[in-house]
């Protein structure tokens, strides 16, 4: 009897990976259509869905064709919607944001009324696709945005959503102290039970926001974001800002963009343990598409893989344009 030493290597791994069966059997990581988060557009005034050219597969909805796609997204399995609003009026305020009838809060209604609380309704709580400036807060003197009134106005906006019968608000303006600002107003609303907070804690000045941009009509109109948006070279910095987060209240904590940041995702994962959203950007979404397109890549191979990759590294929620592609493949 031959005694090997306690170093050597016994295990043979390729065995574990010779058939599919074999592979799902020892996988480490699921990704299920539950996990995934839909970014829906709602444009006023439109009168049918008008395709996003640099977002194939996107649209901006009419109210009806949302509530169609909500109906799709949940017969696959995907239960979790994120809006985003389109206003016909835009003003220097952003004041359609928290209006009782903007776009937004009459399609949460919508979508309240069709599916009650078994899908999970996020409104993006910001003012770039409301203010005429196209930056999210409004502007001081100087041109940059006023901090403290842009928390004001995403109070504002939170409680109006919530009226609406959003679960939850998503601020996405990194203003400093945002959380504690709508936690305050929510809970003074009388929303402390009913309405979470999920706090993109941890939002790049990416260049991978384009086809966003186009979608929800909110390019800035002068300068950029970059002195309120986090340096894409800071990973410390993201864990500071989501352990602020989750001191001010918040309930999830988001990382924008995802599949160029899982480092950031893990280290926040690691040190918070609180429910995590990775957001697959729309420049990562297109980036494939295009890739496909020229024969480059295989789009379902690498989609999935991108996916996956963002719920390996700790994200519990993964917010994707592809949601309902991936869930009807999950099911398949």
């Amino acid at each position: 009897m031959t005694v090997r030493p306690a170093s050597f290597p016994t295990a043979r791994p390729r065995r574990l990976r010779r058939t599919d069966a074999l592979r799902a059997a020892v996988r480490e990581t699921h990704l299920a259509p539950s996990d995934l988060v839909a970014p829906l557009f709602v444009k006023e005034g439109l009168e049918e869905p008008r395709p996003v050219a640099s977002m194939p597969g996107v649209v901006q909805h009419t109210p009806d064709s949302l509530r169609a796609e909500a109906k799709e997204l949940r017969a696959a399995g995907v239960r979790t919607l994120l809006l985003f609003g389109i206003p016909a009026r835009k003003d220097a305020e952003g004041s359609q944001a928290w209006a009782p009838d903007g776009v937004v809060q009459r399609a949460l209604r919508s979508l309240r009324e069709d599916h009650g609380d078994d899908v999970v309704l996020c409104a993006d709580t910001c003012l770039d696709e409301y203010t005429d400036h196209g930056h999210c807060g409004p502007l001081g003197p100087d041109g940059a945005v006023d901090n403290d009134r842009a928390n004001a106005a995403y109070a504002r906006a939170a409680v109006s959503q919530a009226d609406a019968g959003a679960h939850v608000v998503a601020p996405s303006g990194m203003m400093d102290g945002q959380v504690a600002a709508i936690r305050s107003a929510l809970d003074a609303a009388g929303h402390a039970e009913d309405t979470a907070v999920m706090a993109y804690c941890t939002k790049y000045a990416s260049a991978l926001y384009g086809p966003f941009r186009d979608a929800a009509e909110c390019a800035p109109r002068l300068g950029d974001r970059s002195a309120y948006q986090m340096d894409p070279a800071n990973a410390a910095e993201g864990v500071r800002e989501a352990l602020g987060d989750v001191a001010e209240g918040a309930d999830v904590l988001l990382v924008k963009p995802a599949a160029a940041y899982l480092d950031v995702v893990w280290r926040i994962k690691a040190a918070t343990g609180m429910p995590l959203a990775g957001y697959h950007v729309s420049g990562e979404y297109a980036m494939v598409h295009a890739a496909a397109a020229n024969g480059w890549l295989d789009h379902d191979r690498v989609m999935a893989e991108m996916l996956v990759g963002i719920r390996r590294a700790g994200a519990d929620l993964v917010i994707t344009y592809a949601a309902g592609w991936m869930a009807r493949r999950l099911g398949a």
